[in-house]
């Protein structure tokens, strides 16, 4: 068994309209936000094999700051820019390529593709993954390369403001 993390950067700063949408940067909210939902990974016991990114700023910032939670090298985190603006396609291909090592993968990146992509896992439906969003699926395979045909099992769903 395999299981997938899907995490939508954090929230990130509009300031600077002058910045490419590629380049925005996190806020402060997402700043503060991200440490703490890698926390909420980190009380369910689930441990990261890998980290792969979006090279996209907020993306990338949102993934360093996970990985510092799970006490990981950020140089470590796979950056793919097939991740910025990805549809739901691109999130199947890229998990697919996965490398069989890896059993619990976090991937980071954008809406609307990573709710369109979270919503074709499970029977699960999420009408927007929010800002640092974390969805969790446990999926029923050996080899990543399996994954489009696989059992997939609704693990757990997470945001900043949810409540316990």
């Amino acid at each position: 068994m395999k299981t997938l993390i899907l995490i939508r950067h954090a929230k990130s700063s509009w300031e600077l309209t002058s910045v490419e949408d590629f380049d925005r940067p996190l806020n402060d909210r997402g700043k503060h936000d991200a440490p703490e939902m890698a926390k909420r990974l980190l009380k369910k016991g689930i441990k990261i094999d890998a980290f792969i990114s979006s090279p996209a700023k907020r993306a990338k910032k949102t993934a360093q700051l996970f990985s510092k939670e799970f006490r990981s090298n950020k140089d470590d985190i796979i950056y793919l820019p097939e991740l910025y603006a990805a549809r739901v396609d691109v999130f199947s291909r890229v998990v697919k390529s996965i490398d069989n090592a890896y059993h619990t993968i976090a991937l980071f990146s954008h809406n609307p593709g990573i709710t369109e992509f979270v919503n074709t896992l499970t029977h699960i439906h999420i009408d927007n993954v929010p800002t640092c969003g974390v969805f969790g699926v446990k999926v029923l395979i050996d080899s990543w390369s399996d994954f489009e045909e696989a059992k997939k099992e609704y693990w757990f769903f997470d945001y900043p403001k949810m409540k316990d």
